[in-house]
């Protein structure tokens, strides 16, 4: 702001001084040349009289034209004179003929009256520079009728000293304007600049969760009633956020209290159905196919509790790792084993391929097997009875694994939603594996616990990825993955 201020008042001064000094370089030579005029006015006709005169009709011509060069140099030396005659010329000391410019001669001898043109006055002392000057050209008749050029050499000496001492005295003015506004500026826009320099910094700490931080309010301008403003939005916003984290933490312990008190009954339910189950056979086939019923929403209804208490740890902050250093290979083997059986029932083929050797990484079993398990009974349930690939690789920094399948998959804009709690890409559509709704969300936490990633690439009709990335120790920083994210076998399908 100070330095397009300074900028903008450069200008301005730049553009008036050279405004200023046009319009007075024109006035001088404006006045100049009617001076000239007049002046050579007055000097012709003198000399006119003169060559009329008794006192020099006896005279040769050449003699008498010189003493009226003299006599004309003699009453105003601020102009020289140069006659043309009728052999030669007579020019005053110290400057040359060549001053009178050609066009003007042609208009003298051409015509008879008085011309006035600017010219060029060149010195014989080749120390002095030419200077800017006006000519004024005329025809003095002779006693007979005969005509002799005169002109008359009005140099610019003085008005030139002017003008440079009116540009010397306009670039010193700008000078001083200068410094005098880069002052100003300094400190008016110092008066403004700050403030909002505070109410900006004040403004990112709040953005940073520095709730109580205020802007010191001075004065009563426009710029106090923006602090204020400021102060008052801070106030409302930290009641509201207040408000919120209240209700969030009312939320959480909601939820983790009644998973608590619901554990119990719960266990007490799911015993009584098991031995109800174990009994079925005893049952007619409408109570049995009860029981089958009632036994499976009570092992249903068990994994959702067991998942809001996870849920509810991850929230309270109390989720905590028991990392040892492990081979995720056999962690992913064991997972496909485990569900083999449910994958051959709904007729899906798992297919693990296994890129590099050494995939050992300090993890936690327990949540590692859990984010695998989700992710191939996820891929199971949703890939149209086509096979699923998971994929292990490697690198020097991490270890990753991605499941693959081929069927309906999700749309591109709901990559980041499938790990929201309870989302569904189809709401109408039919849990086969059965879940809580939970399993992705709590992967996706428990990833980052490991300090590691998470991320899902699907497209509608054309299947969907998941990959999980982790760093072989606690200490390491996830810069890439061994994995792209992007299956191989759909590089060619049009994503960029």
């Amino acid at each position: 702001m100070l330095f397009s201020t300074l900028s903008l008042s450069m200008l301005v001064m730049v553009l008036a001084g050279a405004v200023l000094l046009q319009q007075a370089t024109a006035g001088v030579v404006a006045a100049k040349r009617d001076s000239s005029l007049n002046e050579a006015v007055g000097v012709f006709t003198f000399m006119q009289e003169q060559l009329r005169n008794p006192e020099f009709r006896g005279l040769a011509v050449l003699e008498s034209l010189n003493r009226l060069a003299d006599l004309a140099v003699a009453q105003q030396s601020q102009y020289r004179v140069v006659i043309q005659a009728p052999s030669s010329s007579l020019v005053s000391a110290g400057i040359l003929a060549e001053s009178v410019p050609a066009a003007l001669r042609e208009r003298v001898e051409e015509s008879q009256g008085m011309f006035i043109t600017p010219t060029e006055v060149v010195y014989t002392d080749p120390a002095v520079a030419p200077e800017p000057g006006w000519a004024v050209g005329a025809s003095l008749i002779g006693p007979a009728g005969e005509r002799y050029p005169v002109y008359y050499l009005f140099p610019m000496t003085t008005e030139l000293q002017t003008l440079r001492a009116l540009r010397g005295a306009v670039i010193g003015a700008g000078i001083v304007l200068v410094i005098a506004l880069t002052l100003i500026a300094y400190l008016v826009t110092g008066q403004v600049i700050r403030p909002v320099r505070r109410a900006s910094q004040a403004a990112l700490r709040l953005a940073s969760g520095r709730l109580d931080e205020r802007v010191r309010v001075h004065g009563t301008d426009d710029l106090a009633l923006l602090a204020k403003s400021m102060n008052r939005m801070a106030g409302q916003l930290q009641q509201r956020i207040r408000e919120l984290e209240t209700l969030s933490t009312l939320q959480q312990r909601f939820v983790s209290d009644v998973s608590h008190e619901l554990r119990t009954p719960m266990t007490t339910i799911k015993m009584a159905a098991d031995v109800i189950h174990d009994s079925r056979g005893k049952l007619d086939p409408m109570s049995a196919r009860s029981v089958e019923l009632m036994s499976t929403e009570i092992d249903r209804f068990d994994d959702m509790l067991a998942d809001l208490l996870e849920i509810s740890r991850f929230d309270a902050g109390a989720a905590v790792l028991s990392l040892q250093e492990t081979e995720v290979a056999a962690l992913v083997t064991a997972e496909i084993e485990a569900n083999r059986s449910m994958a051959e029932q709904l007729g899906v083929q798992l297919v693990f391929n296994k890129l590099t050797d050494d995939n050992t990484a300090h993890v936690d079993d327990r949540r590692i097997r859990r984010i695998l398990r989700n992710l191939i009974t996820n891929a199971i349930e949703h890939g149209e009875r086509r096979p699923v690939l998971i994929t292990l690789a490697s690198d020097d920094e991490a270890v990753a694994v991605a499941v693959r399948d081929h069927g309906v998959g999700f749309e591109a804009e709901n990559a980041s939603r499938v790990f929201d709690r309870f989302w569904r890409a189809d709401p109408s559509r039919t849990r086969i594996v059965g879940g809580s709704g939970l399993g992705l969300s709590i992967s996706m936490e428990d990833a980052r616990l490991h300090r590691g990633w998470l991320t899902a690439w699907g497209r509608s009709g054309r299947g969907a990825q998941f990959r999980l990335t982790l760093p072989r120790t606690p200490d390491d920083e996830l810069t890439s993955s061994p994995l792209p994210v992007i299956p191989t076998d759909d590089l060619g399908g049009g994503d960029t």
